[in-house]
C-alpha cells in the first residue's frame, strides 16, 4: 500500500507586496532619475509580482554619495553600538521569517522547505555571528584597531537572494563600511523587504543603500570612482569582467564564482547516505547552487549498487508548486536559464551520454525541468565540464584515489568537493590533495556562519563567512 500526498500549500496572505518598488537611497524609497521600471515575475507561475525602479548610473551616484556621507558617523560608533543594530535585524529577520520565506520562494521558485528551514535561519545565523564580532576585531587577527575600508558595493546573485545578501551585508556593517547592494534583477523583492527592516531596525540613513536593476546598474556600481570594496558572487565570466574593470584601481575586491563540484563516493561509503548526501548536493535549490555537486564520481565496484539506490530515491522527489510543503524541486528561475540547462542537458544526449530521469509531471505554466541524471559520461562530455546551474547530475567512474583526485581537479573550477568513505585516512588524504575551497566528507551542501567560504582557480578568491569573511572589509 502506498500513500499519497495531499496539497499543503502555504499561505501567501502572509506577504503583502506592493504593485511597485523604487530605489532604497540614503534610508528613503524613490523612482528611478529617469523613471525607468521592470517587471519581476514568479517563476513558478509566470505571474507578475510587482514593478521594480532600474537604476542607472546617477542613481549609482546618488546611492554611493549617500553612503559615503553615512559612513563618518557610522565607522566612527563603537563596535558594541553597531552590533547592536545587527543584533536587531537578526531578531527583525526571525520574527518575519516566515513572510521573508514565502516571499523568497515566490520570487525565485525554490521550495518553501528550503526558504523556510535552510536560507532564513542562516540569514538570521549571519547577522547574529557578526554582531558577536563588531565589538572583538581587535582580537581577529589582523593587527591592532583595523579600520574599515569606507563603502562597499556589492551584487549578489539570484539563487540564494537573501543569504547572500546577509553574507555580505552583515561583515561589512560589522567593521564599520556602509553598503551599497545591487540584488539580482530576477530576485529583487527580498532586498526591498531587507530595506523596510533596516528602517524598522532604526539603521542610520545611508549605512544600506540597496540598487535595483540589470547588469547595467551592477556594472555602474563596480566602476564607480568613489566605492572602496567590490564583493561579488555570481557567474565566473561577470567575475571576470569586474576584475578587468577594477584592475588599476585600489579597490579591494573577492569574487566568488562558478563551479563544478566533485561528490566523491567509495567502495566502503554507506550507500544509503551517500544517497541522501548526492540528492542533496544537486537537487537542493534545483541545482541552482555553485557548489552543487555536479559531477558524482563513483567507484567502478560499487556503480551498479548506487545507480539503482540513487534512481529509487530520485523517483521519490516530488516537483510542482514550491509553496506546497511537500516539494522537493520547485522552478528554475528564469526562462533564460531554463533554456542554459536544456541546451547543456541535449548536448550530453548528442555527445552520446545515456539520460536517464524519473516519470514526473511538469506544471504547465512556469518553468520546469525535470531531476535528471547521465551516465556513460567521460571528462570530454560538455556536461562535466560546464557549469550548468541545474538539476542534471554527470555520472563517471574511478578505480583508485589517485584517479578520483585527477578526474575531480581536472576542471576550470575549484569551489567544493564532497568525499564519501568511512576511513578517516582517506578523507584527509583525498582534503589534502582536492583543489576545492570547501570540502565537505559524509555529508554535503552544510553551512555555518563561522566557517568560511570561497574557491580556487576560476570560483574565485577571498573568503566570506567566520573570522576569514571580516577580512575583505578590514585596511590591514
Amino acid at each position: 500500500m502506498t500513500f499519497d500526498y495531499a496539497p499543503a500549500p502555504e499561505s501567501r496572505s502572509v506577504v503583502d507586496i506592493a504593485p511597485s518598488y523604487g530605489l532604497f537611497i540614503d534610508g528613503e524609497f524613490a523612482p528611478a532619475a529617469d523613471g525607468k521600471v521592470f517587471k519581476t515575475v514568479s517563476p513558478s507561475s509566470e505571474e507578475t509580482l510587482s514593478e521594480v525602479a532600474q537604476a542607472n548610473s546617477d542613481d549609482v551616484d546618488r546611492a554611493v554619495k549617500a553612503a559615503r556621507k553615512a559612513f563618518g558617523r557610522w565607522s566612527a560608533l563603537p563596535g558594541a553600538e553597531r552590533a547592536k543594530y545587527l543584533f536587531r535585524i537578526a531578531r527583525i529577520i526571525q520574527e518575519r521569517s516566515r513572510e521573508l520565506a514565502v516571499l523568497e520562494t515566490l520570487d525565485n521558485g525554490k521550495p518553501i522547505r528550503e526558504s523556510r528551514d535552510a536560507d532564513l535561519p542562516l540569514v538570521a545565523a549571519h547577522f547574529f555571528y557578526y554582531a558577536g564580532w563588531a565589538d572583538k576585531l581587535d582580537h581577529a587577527g589582523f593587527g591592532p584597531n583595523p579600520r574599515p575600508l569606507g563603502v562597499a558595493g556589492q551584487v549578489i546573485p539570484w539563487n540564494f537572494p537573501l543569504l547572500m545578501l546577509a553574507w555580505k551585508i552583515a561583515p561589512a556593517l560589522a567593521t564599520g563600511n556602509t553598503v551599497v547592494l545591487k540584488p539580482a534583477e530576477t530576485t529583487p523583492l527580498s532586498a526591498l523587504f531587507f530595506a523596510d527592516i533596516c528602517r524598522q531596525a532604526g539603521l542610520p540613513k545611508g549605512v544600506v543603500n540597496i540598487l535595483t536593476g540589470d547588469g547595467s546598474t551592477g556594472a555602474a556600481l563596480v566602476a564607480h570612482p568613489d566605492v572602496d570594496k567590490v564583493a561579488f558572487t555570481g557567474s565566473t565570466a561577470v567575475g571576470k569582467a569586474i576584475a578587468r574593470t577594477v584592475a588599476g584601481t585600489d579597490k579591494k575586491v573577492t569574487l566568488e564564482l562558478g563551479g563544478k563540484a566533485a561528490n566523491i563516493v567509495f567502495d566502503d561509503a554507506p550507500i544509503d547516505q551517500a544517497v541522501e548526501g548526492i540528492v542533496n548536493g544537486i537537487f537542493f535549490n534545483q541545482g541552482q547552487v555553485c557548489c552543487a555537486g555536479s559531477r558524482l564520481l563513483v567507484q567502478e565496484s560499487v556503480q551498479d549498487e548506487l545507480l539503482d539506490a540513487l534512481k529509487r530515491r530520485m523517483r521519490t522527489l516530488r516537483v510542482g508548486d514550491p509553496l506546497d510543503k511537500n516539494t522537493d524541486i520547485g522552478a528554475i528561475n528564469s526562462a533564460e536559464q531554463l533554456a542554459r540547462i536544456t541546451a547543456l542537458a541535449d548536448a550530453g544526449e548528442a555527445e552520446g551520454a545515456e539520460r536517464w530521469a524519473p516519470a514526473c509531471e511538469l506544471p504547465s505554466s512556469g518553468y520546469w525541468f525535470a531531476p535528471t541524471l547521465f551516465t556513460g559520461v567521460t571528462q570530454a562530455h560538455r556536461i562535466a565540464r560546464e557549469e550548468i546551474f541545474g538539476p542534471v547530475l554527470s555520472v563517471l567512474t574511478f578505480r583508485t584515489p589517485e584517479e578520483a583526485v585527477a578526474k575531480a581537479n581536472n576542471t576550470p573550477y575549484g569551489l567544493s568537493a564532497g568525499i564519501w568513505t568511512e576511513k578517516g585516512s582517506r578523507s584527509l588524504w583525498m582534503a589534502s590533495r582536492l583543489r576545492a575551497g570547501v570540502i565537505w566528507s559524509n555529508t554535503f551542501n552544510k553551512f555555518d556562519p563561522a566557517s568560511p567560504f570561497g574557491g580556487f582557480k576560476e570560483s574565485g578568491y577571498g573568503r566570506e563567512g567566520g573570522r576569514h569573511g571580516l577580512e575583505a572589509y578590514l585596511d590591514v
